[in-house]
Order: C-alpha cells, then sequence, then structure tokens
C-alpha cells in the first residue's frame, strides 16, 4: 500500500514542480498518461507474463481491483489481459509508470464483471510494468 501511496503522490505533483504526465490518446480512445518511462529490458509481446502493480478503478474512483491493496505485485500473461492493457503494455518498457483511462469497448465491454464492473464502464488503472518473463 505505502508503494501505491507513493506512486499516487508523483500524480499529484503541482505543474509548478514537473512539466506533469506525457498525455496520449491512442486510436482506439485509450488515454495514456506517462509518468515514467521505463529504460530498460524489452516490451512485452502477446506470448509474455507480465509483473505489474495496478490499481484499477470505475469512472467514479471506486476501486475494483488493486495489486497495491494486496501488497505485492502480481503475473499475468499480457494475452489473458482486457484489450486496454494489451495495447499499453506492449508499448511500455519494464520500469514504466502510466495511468490509463480504457473506454468500454477497450474492457470489458458490454458483459462487465459481475458484482464489480458494470457493464460499459469506463474504467481507469495505474500500472507499473516491473518485469517481463519470456
Amino acid at each position: 500500500m505505502a508503494r501505491l501511496v507513493a506512486f499516487l503522490a508523483l500524480l499529484a505533483v503541482p505543474p509548478a514542480f514537473s512539466a506533469g504526465p506525457q498525455t496520449t490518446i491512442l486510436p482506439s480512445g485509450i488515454t495514456v498518461e506517462t509518468y515514467r518511462v521505463g529504460e530498460t529490458g524489452s516490451s512485452p509481446t502477446l506470448a509474455d507474463v507480465v509483473r505489474v502493480h495496478y490499481q484499477g478503478t470505475l469512472a467514479d474512483g471506486k476501486e475494483f481491483d488493486s495489486s497495491y491493496s494486496r501488497g505485492r505485485p502480481t503475473e499475468l500473461p499480457l494475452e489473458a489481459l482486457i484489450p486496454c492493457w494489451q495495447e499499453v503494455l506492449q508499448q511500455m518498457k519494464p520500469g514504466g509508470a502510466v495511468r490509463i483511462v480504457c473506454p468500454p469497448e477497450t474492457a470489458y465491454g458490454s458483459r462487465g464483471v459481475a458484482g464489480k464492473i458494470p457493464p460499459d464502464s469506463t474504467l481507469n488503472f495505474v500500472i507499473e510494468l516491473l518485469e517481463v518473463k519470456r
């Protein structure tokens, strides 16, 4: 949790002290705010497993999942993740940190996730790519 608080503090840096994140809107509609560019290793492919720290929230800020809350990073096969994660993580390198806004069609779409994510939800994620496992 302390790691999330430290990372979230980066998100709240006043403009006078930082140029702020680099914001990009991808053709798919995903908004990517880059807070830290990874400089080591190579970007993952769909065949890789990624080790990440992340927090997922609904548009109203309600957290629905977080490795920070569990106190440890998680490892996930990139090919099994939602499209917005696949698209963004394949553009990152280990050490990178982003905040992304995923339109419903790049997240869980009209199916949602029972009891956690309503259908057609825009999702927000803070993601730190820690490692790519080939």
